[in-house]
């Protein structure tokens, strides 16, 4: 099966190309080399790749600077991804898109599940909803919902509060906002798997447990100490967003139910911290 994957040189693309099992062949496009918003280029990148499935991985994800930014986010979340899907219908390629936690409120106190309501609360959140939208227009593709995704590579939490507590003598992290980390390398075996199966519609996710980012970011430093990413310890302070405000609205709850993605895959999930610790264990090896 021939698999193109947008977005390659981010996280989950990145992850993506270095899980494909065995019986695929993949492809990776990234952005300085294939604009979603170019329809002739999509087009012409499919049939190139002769793609069975596309996976766009591809994505505005400033989640704050959409804000400012809401027509760049709308071109590249929702025009794009629109884009996307059209071409990929016209080859006759199934189309797996990899969308958001943030295109829910966070005002439940259980578990979004694949089809319950969207209400999101933030421009980053409403462009990712659109695509959404685009994908599930057409027949046969498959949206995967997915959250707080990290790796080794790029920017991301993770490497974030590592940096951080080098350099600081304390950090306050929000307590009051919950969800599920997602190891990138976790969601690309996940993802390689849906697309064997043939999924379609929309499905949810992210590794198991439930944590928030003070819970996150305590892990972090525990599991960091003990391989030696880092050379002491420093406090973490918990604090209410408010403490921490940020122009866009974050959900205080995007718990993903994935029941349905575990049913599929035959198993669910690992812990997050297994998984953190899985990362953690690559970035050491990385720097060694």
């Amino acid at each position: 099966m021939k698999v193109l994957i947008t977005g390659c040189e981010g996280q989950v693309g990145r992850a993506l190309l270095a899980t494909v099992p065995e019986g695929f062949a993949a492809t990776g496009a990234s952005r300085s080399e294939l604009d979603l918003m170019d329809p002739e280029a999509l087009s012409e990148a499919i049939t190139k790749s002769e793609a069975d499935v596309v996976v766009n991985a591809a994505a505005y994800t400033a989640v704050d600077h959409a804000e400012r930014e809401e027509e760049l986010a709308f071109a590249v979340n929702a025009a794009g991804v629109e884009n996307l899907a059209k071409a990929s219908a016209r080859r006759g390629a199934r189309l797996v898109h990899i969308s958001t936690d943030f295109v829910f409120d966070g005002l439940n106190s259980l578990p979004y599940k694949p089809h319950s309501d969207p209400a999101p609360q933030s421009v980053y959140g409403r462009s990712k909803l659109a695509g959404e939208k685009a994908v599930l227009a057409l027949p046969n593709n498959l949206v995967v919902r997915t959250a707080w995704v990290y790796s080794r590579h790029g920017s991301n939490f993770v490497k974030a509060m590592l940096r951080l507590m080098d350099a600081k003598r304390e950090l306050r992290v929000v307590a009051d906002q919950v969800g599920t980390p997602t190891h990138a390398y976790s969601l690309s075996r996940a993802l390689w798997s849906l697309v064997l199966a043939k999924a379609e519609g929309v499905l949810h996710f992210t590794d198991a447990g439930v944590a928030s980012w003070y819970d996150f970011a305590v892990a972090i430093q525990e599991e960091a100490l003990a391989m030696g990413l880092i050379q002491r310890q420093i406090p973490i302070v918990p604090i209410p967003t408010q403490g921490y405000p940020t122009p866009a609205k974050r959900p205080p709850f995007s718990v993903l139910d994935k029941s349905e993605t575990w049913e599929i895959l035959a198993k669910p999930a690992a812990h997050w911290r297994a998984e953190l610790r899985e990362m953690l264990e690559s970035l050491k090896e990385k720097n060694v």
